[in-house]
């Protein structure tokens, strides 16, 4: 028997037409699925809008909206293929990674680089090899589809703007290629024992400071006052810079009894942090017993911690168990 596919569309290149401002998103979910008629050979496709935004304008409350569509609509799909944007199409897919946990049935983000009502384009394939994934019976969990590969939700970075290998997977495998409509798997499927969970809320009060060289100490006092978690993107494998560590210990004292979170994580994309490597590292860590990235992505510590931050009655022990606690393959490394 055929399986049955829920096609949701959220706007992005991938739905695009041209105005005389620019590309902005125009096409319907059935406009996009009818320039791939070759999918009533895979599956069979509903479709469903839930906006149609560039994906620039993406929020928290966007993927709410798609979790609870999906919780809504769970049962009467085998799997979901969701046409997003790529500018942040990473953050959407390690979002509903945290969103929607051990979900049997695949969910599959796409979109393009280029709108599918051009002559030339990359949306075809990448729609049509998410069908072909999302409807294949080891499917499962939140995974992107893009140029042939098959990349983990909270393991995807964009790393290039126009080229259509747009999307790389960080510090993890590829979990198939397609080819040709065929699915080469690298990584064997284990299905779930427990049952799928929702959650639809998130928690944005967090703040990335990227470091600079020579930067200046009073931005902290500021970011430390309005926000409740603060991602700390720091060199190599991580360090505090000697000019601003003063401010940083005078503002993490106070923020120690209020139970707010500082979180350390590299600009290096690749190979992770580990701050226990160099002095300028050690010490800080130590010091505050700071929680750390290791090999995750930016987008799956920022997102990670916006779902950790709505769970109730949570304290700072438990909050670094749960981060620390690998979710739809997001970290390797086990912190003792």
């Amino acid at each position: 028997m055929r399986k049955r596919i829920l096609m949701i569309g959220t706007g992005g290149t991938i739905a695009s037409k041209q105005t005389e401002n620019g590309l902005k998103p125009g096409l319907s979910s059935e406009d996009i699925l009818s320039y791939i008629p070759q999918v009533e050979q895979v599956c069979e496709v509903r479709t469903m809008q839930v906006c149609n935004i560039d994906s620039t304008n993406v929020t928290p409350e966007h993927w709410t909206i798609l979790s609870k569509t999906i919780e809504e609509q769970y049962d009467k799909y085998d799997g979901f293929v969701i046409c997003h944007g790529t500018d942040t199409l990473a953050y959407t897919a390690s979002a509903l990674s945290y969103m929607i946990q051990h979900s049997r049935k695949p969910i599959v983000i796409t979109g393009a680089q280029k709108p599918i009502n051009m002559d030339v384009t990359d949306a075809k394939t990448n729609l049509l090899d998410s069908f072909i994934y999302a409807a294949d019976d080891e499917s499962q969990d939140v995974n992107i589809v893009f140029d042939g590969k098959v990349i983990v939700g909270t393991r995807a970075k964009k790393v290039r703007a126009k080229s259509y290998n747009a999307f790389e997977s960080i510090n993890f495998p590829y979990v198939a290629v397609i080819q040709d409509g065929n699915i080469i798997r690298y990584i064997p499927t284990i299905p779930h024992k427990s049952r799928v969970r929702f959650y639809h809320e998130m928690k944005n009060s967090i703040y990335v400071l990227k470091l600079i060289p020579g930067m200046k100490a009073d931005i902290l006092s500021y970011i430390f006052k309005d926000y409740d978690c603060i991602v700390i993107e720091s060199f190599g494998v991580g360090g505090m810079p000697e000019s601003i560590v003063h401010e940083f210990y005078e503002q993490m004292s106070a923020w120690k009894e209020k139970e707010k979170l500082v979180v350390m994580t590299t600009q290096v994309a690749n190979e992770g942090s580990n701050m226990t490597v160099y002095e300028v590292g050690q010490k800080v860590k130590q010091d505050f017993d700071l929680i750390e990235g290791y090999d995750m992505t930016l987008e799956s510590i920022i997102t990670k911690l916006m779902w950790i931050m709505t769970l109730p009655g949570l304290h700072f022990d438990e909050i670094k168990k749960t981060f620390y606690q690998t979710m739809n393959h997001d970290i390797l490394f086990k912190e003792n």
